[in-house]
């Protein structure tokens, strides 16, 4: 019997459903990637000149007096991508690097960083959508990375027992695994999406049709991972998959935000009716866990 596990909360059937949306850099961590462009000098001379990611939020619009270098962008974000051959992707040492920052106290947790933590350990889905351009395995790699260094083992223990019983209440699992199996199923539930990474943008024009014409890279992402949820809680036991849902997103670029904001009112409220979406605006650090917005709608399981 499941019940007899030596970890396992089986109270998490009871719980509310929601799951969470996550924008990576200066939201979850404040990443040591750099931007590379070119900044016009006093003499009106462009000279090399790197920035942060959200130095960068701030000066892109500034067109006069910043410019990829020799108009590549690519050039600009060449940090933002894997490279064969490499034995650890710059994307997982910069979080390693971040997250030791944060854990030395030498800076201040991002916006979403706890609220990740806590997602993690209460065992909720979640995807991470990131304008990066790495593969889902770099993305996933790192989750992993902080769960081994963000999560204390009493945390990590708790984020199991609650998976265990996620598993028993919505797939009715009762063979016992082991840690590393209950992990890798709870990630691999997950979505990890890069969406300037070129595996993500041959999936958007095969699966997305005519209707990606309709939707930015990360607006695409967000609704995969809705109708991803639907679908999960529709396959689940009876009286699990009626419950209402709601859904969070969190991101520090206000352009995004605004735009995600419009959409789920233009477009997802209404394929989602019952669905809670609430939106966080984390660009202002002085707000805790960012501007809340909340737009609410009847979920529709019929895919």
């Amino acid at each position: 019997m499941v019940s007899q596990y030596k970890n396992v909360n089986l109270q998490v059937a009871d719980r509310d459903l929601k799951y969470y949306i996550f924008d990576w850099d200066d939201n979850i961590l404040h990443m040591p990637t750099r931007i590379y462009l070119e900044k016009k000098d006093a003499d009106g001379n462009w000279v090399d000149h790197s920035v942060s990611t959200s130095l960068f939020a701030v000066i892109r619009g500034d067109t006069e007096n910043y410019r990829a270098p020799r108009g590549d962008w690519d050039l600009a974000f060449k940090d933002f991508q894997d490279y064969e051959g490499d034995q650890e992707s710059g994307f997982l040492k910069d979080t390693r690097a971040a997250l030791e920052r944060v854990l030395t106290g030498e800076v201040p947790p991002a916006p979403s960083f706890t609220k990740l933590k806590e997602t993690l350990i209460e065992g909720r889905l979640f995807a991470i959508v990131t304008a990066r351009g790495h593969a889902t395995s770099s993305i996933l790699a790192a989750v992993k990375l902080f769960i081994d260094l963000a999560l204390t083992s009493g945390e990590r223990e708790t984020m199991l027992a609650n998976l265990r019983g996620y598993q028993a209440a919505f797939n009715g699992e009762t063979k016992e695994k082991s840690d590393h199996e209950v992990l890798a199923y709870y990630l691999s539930l997950n979505r990890y999406h890069a969406v300037t990474n070129p595996g993500f943008k041959e999936w958007l024009h095969e699966a997305g049709g005519q209707g990606a014409a309709q939707e930015n890279p990360k607006q695409f992402a967000i609704r995969d991972f809705v109708e991803h949820v639907a679908r999960l809680m529709a396959q689940s036991e009876e009286g699990l998959g009626r419950r209402s849902i709601s859904v969070g997103f969190s991101d520090d670029d206000v352009e995004n935000v605004r735009a995600v904001e419009r959409y789920i009112q233009q477009e997802l409220s209404r394929h989602f009716p019952s669905v809670k979406f609430v939106v966080y605006d984390t660009s202002d650090s002085s707000i805790e866990s960012g501007r809340k917005v909340v737009v609410s709608g009847q979920l529709d399981f019929d895919f």
